[in-house]
C-alpha cells in the first residue's frame, strides 16, 4: 500500500502540469539578449548568439566537433557553452544537469547529443534526458523527415512531418511492483497536454503552409487514455477548418509508412508512438544518420538528432554521420534568424549529398567523418552565390 501511495502521489505531482502559457511560435527571436556571457572556450565571437551545447554520448561528441568545424569555416556568429551530461560516463549529477539547466534557461537555445539511458535500475527511474526535458517543459518534439536530392531510397521525394508530445504517456516514469512478479507501469495522458500538442500541431500546419493532420492512437484498447487524446485532437481540428484532419491507429499507420508514406503530411500522437515513428520514418529516408530533430516548449528549443541513437559501435572510428547533426545546427541557425548562414550550411550538406562522391558508411560509401566535414567546408558558399 506504500508503495501505492508513492505512486499515485508521483501521478498527481505529474498531472498538475505548469500552465502552459503563450506558445511563443516557432522562431522565437533571440536577437534583444546580450551574447557576452557564457563558460564555452571553444567558440568566442565578439557579438555572438550565446548557444547551450550537451554533446551527449555515443559519437555524439565527434558529430559537435563536426558542427564546430562547419560553424568556424563558415564565420557563424554563435557562441558554444559546452556542458557534459552522461549517466553511462559517470557524468550525472544533480550539480550537473542543474548547470546544464541554468546554461538553456540563460539562452534559450541548445545543440544537444543523445544522452544515452541505461537499461539497469538503480534506483530512479526518471532518465536525466527526461529530467532535462520535463524541467524545460519541451513538450513538443518536431521531426522533418524529407528525403535528400540525390541519395536514392525505397520511398523518394518524402516530405512529413511528425510530432510528439514528449512530457508524459509511457515516459511517465511511474512503475511499481503490486504484487511479487507483478508490475504496474502507469501511462499517463492528460486533456491540458493532449490540448496542447494538438494546437502545437495545427500552428506548426498552418504556419508551414500544410493541408493535413493526422492524429495517431491506440484509443479502440487504450479507449479512456487514448480516448482522451484522441478526443482532444479533434476538438482542437474544429478550430482549424482549412486543415483537413484524420485518424489512424497506431498499427495500420506503422504499414502505411511502409506501403505509401505520401499519403501523411502532418502527424501528431503520444509519447511512445512518436518515438517509433520517428524512427521507422528515419529509415524510409537513410537512416538516423540524416534526419534532424528540434523540441520547443513555450521558453525554450533544443535542437538535435532526429532519431536519437548514440551509434556507440563507432564511436572513435571515425565513421558516424554527421548529416543529421549538421542539418539540425542549421535549423537552430534559422530559429535564431541567422537565415543567411542556416542557408549556407544546409546548402552545402545537401550538394556534398547530391554530388555523392563522399558518403559515410550507413549511406553505401566508405568516406570518413573527417572527410564529410572537409567537403561540406569545401562546398560552403555565400548564399545565393
Amino acid at each position: 500500500m506504500a508503495a501505492l501511495s508513492s505512486v499515485r502521489w508521483l501521478t498527481r505531482a505529474l498531472v498538475a502540469a505548469p500552465s502552459p502559457g503563450a506558445w511563443r511560435g516557432l522562431a522565437t527571436s533571440a536577437v534583444s539578449r546580450s551574447a557576452s556571457r557564457g563558460q564555452a572556450e571553444d567558440v568566442k565571437v565578439e557579438g555572438a548568439f550565446p548557444v547551450t551545447m550537451v554533446p551527449g554520448d555515443g559519437v555524439g561528441p565527434e558529430l559537435m566537433h563536426a558542427v564546430k568545424e562547419v560553424f568556424k569555416a563558415a564565420s557563424v556568429p554563435v557562441e558554444f557553452e559546452e556542458h557534459y551530461l552522461s549517466e553511462v560516463q559517470n557524468m550525472a549529477s544533480e550539480e550537473k544537469l542543474e548547470q546544464v539547466l541554468t546554461s538553456m534557461k540563460e539562452n534559450k537555445v541548445a545543440l544537444i547529443g543523445k544522452i544515452h539511458t541505461p537499461m539497469e535500475y538503480k534506483g530512479d527511474l526518471t532518465s536525466y534526458d527526461m529530467r532535462l526535458r520535463r524541467k524545460l517543459d519541451l513538450f513538443a518534439n518536431v521531426v522533418h523527415v524529407k528525403s535528400l536530392s540525390g541519395y536514392k531510397t525505397r520511398h523518394n521525394n518524402l516530405d512529413l512531418v511528425i510530432i510528439r508530445e514528449q512530457t508524459e504517456g509511457e515516459y511517465s516514469s511511474l512503475e511499481h511492483e503490486s504484487a511479487k512478479g507483478v508490475i504496474e507501469c502507469l501511462k499517463i495522458i492528460t486533456r491540458t497536454k493532449s490540448q496542447r500538442i494538438a494546437k502545437f500541431a495545427f500552428d506548426y500546419a498552418t504556419k508551414k503552409g500544410r493541408n493535413k493532420v493526422t492524429a495517431v492512437h491506440k484509443a479502440n484498447i487504450m479507449k479512456l487514455g487514448d480516448g482522451l487524446f484522441l478526443q482532444c485532437c479533434e476538438e482542437i481540428a474544429e478550430l482549424y477548418p482549412k486543415i483537413k484532419f484524420e485518424t489512424m491507429i497506431i498499427d495500420n499507420c506503422c504499414m502505411q509508412l511502409v506501403q505509401n508514406p505520401y499519403q501523411f503530411d502532418v502527424l501528431v500522437m503520444p509519447n511512445l508512438y512518436g518515438n517509433i515513428i520517428d524512427n521507422l520514418a528515419a529509415g524510409l529516408v537513410g537512416g538516423a544518420g540524416v534526419v534532424p530533430g528540434e523540441s520547443y516548449s513555450a521558453e525554450y528549443a533544443v535542437f538535435e538528432m532526429g532519431a536519437r541513437h548514440p551509434f556507440a559501435q563507432a564511436v572513435g572510428r571515425n565513421i558516424a554521420n554527421p548529416t543529421a547533426m549538421l542539418l539540425s545546427a542549421s535549423n537552430m541557425l534559422r530559429h535564431l534568424n541567422l537565415e543567411y548562414h542556416s542557408n549556407m550550411i544546409a546548402d552545402a550538406v545537401k550538394k556534398v549529398i547530391k554530388v555523392g562522391k563522399v558518403r559515410t558508411r550507413d549511406m553505401g560509401g566508405y568516406s570518413t567523418t573527417t572527410d564529410f566535414i572537409q567537403s561540406v567546408i569545401g562546398h560552403l558558399h555565400p548564399y545565393g552565390g
